[in-house]
């Protein structure tokens, strides 16, 4: 269990980390002010800032964001009345606003607020030192910073550096880069898979090896024969091979197969083997595979293509056959599928890793306000009325969208527990 939990950490955080850090990437290229950039959520455990970002590490590792300026408010921190510490430099501009309460952060100017504009005007007003008599104006510099409540220290966002403030394109490829990140990731490690692999199963009906004693090599088959035709049935790859042979446990089957250019026909009882639930029949022979780098790597593309293809099949069903929560899965889905990977050892969890990334990239571009997807389809709508749309309207299809995800997330939550831990 501990093993699984560590897994899962690993996991959920790497998925997390490359996602947001596509975001993260093509916002700094466009311009845009990356003010946080979080691996987990809720309480910090550990944060340091670089060039303007903060970077902050969280306790619960379920999640991750990237706040990007004009995504968000400083007057969730900052208000009229509160008190305040500044910090000026040799200009007397201010460089640093603490709005927290804990002592010793640094020494600075006491002020009281009576109004601010930290976004254009970069200004800010109040009492110096409880002295209600004169009001007291300050400059803010461009790049000053803001110590928020909780003791996290972010840059302000002045107007140039939000979202908006980018051009289209941009705007639309950092949304886009999270999934972009994903896809990438997906099949990087697909193909990683491809070469811990012994080699990548050819799918021919030439037998790649002939287990010892078994009854196909009590029947004189060896590595190198082609199995041509099981009980008359043709078998021109492994996958028709693999099920002929294990529909017919205990069961005398003739086998035609070629072998040095010479056709021949025997009689084979394949042994009774029990998978799951099920008995099938098996006759000793391994599938021949490829060793060479291109196959390893063509292994990786192929299943990366399979994996989208599969997911897109699951998501057109959802739609022209009804919606199931079954359908879906959340963080406890996700939790005891890491635990079926795990014990399949560690080509199990690159499996599973892959599957996850590329299922979370292709979810994540669906067009649904809060998703990546809902983002690009304001983008779009954007390109075609040609104009911005109005920062209310877009506030409030995304909020709808928020509160329709969080909820669909209980739901999967509950169901899931149900599912795998209940039932």
């Amino acid at each position: 269990m501990i093993l699984t939990i560590i897994v899962f950490i690993i996991v959920f955080g790497l998925l997390v980390l490359v996602h947001e850090f596509g975001h993260y990437f093509f916002a700094k290229r466009a311009g845009i002010l990356v003010r946080e950039f979080s691996i987990g959520m809720g309480p910090k455990i550990w944060w340091r800032q670089v060039n303007g970002t903060t970077y902050t590490v969280r306790c619960l590792p379920l999640g991750g964001y990237v706040r990007l300026a004009g995504n968000d408010d400083d007057e969730d921190d900052l208000r009229v009345g509160m008190p305040v510490t500044l910090e000026l430099n040799d200009q007397s501009q201010v460089i640093k606003i603490n709005t927290s309460q804990k002592q010793g952060l640094f020494s600075g100017l006491p002020l009281q607020v009576t109004n601010f504009d930290l976004t254009d005007a970069l200004i800010i007003k109040g009492y110096v030192n409880g002295n209600e008599s004169e009001e007291k104006t300050f400059r803010v510099n461009h790049d000053a910073e803001l110590i928020e409540k909780s003791g996290t220290t972010v840059r302000i966002a002045p107007r140039d550096t939000w979202v908006s403030s980018a051009s289209l394109p941009a705007r639309m490829i950092t949304n886009f880069a999270g999934a972009f990140n994903n896809f990438l990731l997906s099949l990087v490690v697909f193909i990683i898979l491809g070469f811990t692999l012994n080699g990548i199963p050819k799918n021919s009906n030439q037998l790649g090896a002939v287990t010892a004693n078994s009854p196909a090599a009590r029947a004189g088959l060896a590595a190198g024969d082609r199995i041509i035709r099981v009980n008359g049935q043709k078998t021109n790859d492994w996958s028709q091979l693999a099920n002929q042979i294990s529909k017919h446990p205990g069961k005398r089957v003739s086998v035609t197969y070629s072998h040095r250019g010479k056709t021949q026909t025997v009689k084979i009882t394949p042994k009774t083997v029990t998978q799951g639930k099920e008995r099938v029949g098996q006759i000793g022979i391994q599938e021949q595979v490829d060793h060479s780098f291109k196959a390893r790597l063509s292994f990786g593309w192929q299943q990366f293509v399979s994996a989208g293809t599969l997911i897109f099949t699951i998501l057109g069903h959802m739609f022209t056959h009804g919606f199931s929560l079954n359908d879906l899965g959340g963080p406890v889905a996700i939790y005891a599928g890491t635990s079926q990977a795990t014990a399949l050892g560690f080509n199990g969890v690159l499996n599973f890793l892959a599957l996850l990334s590329i299922n979370l990239g292709i979810v994540n571009l669906l067009p649904i306000p809060a998703l990546d997807g809902g983002k690009l389809l304001l983008n779009v709508i954007e390109a075609i009325i040609r104009r911005p749309i109005p920062e209310k309207a877009e506030a409030f299809v995304t909020m709808i969208g928020f509160f329709f995800l969080l909820l669909l997330m209980i739901l999967v939550t509950f169901n899931d527990i149900h599912r795998y831990f209940i039932h």
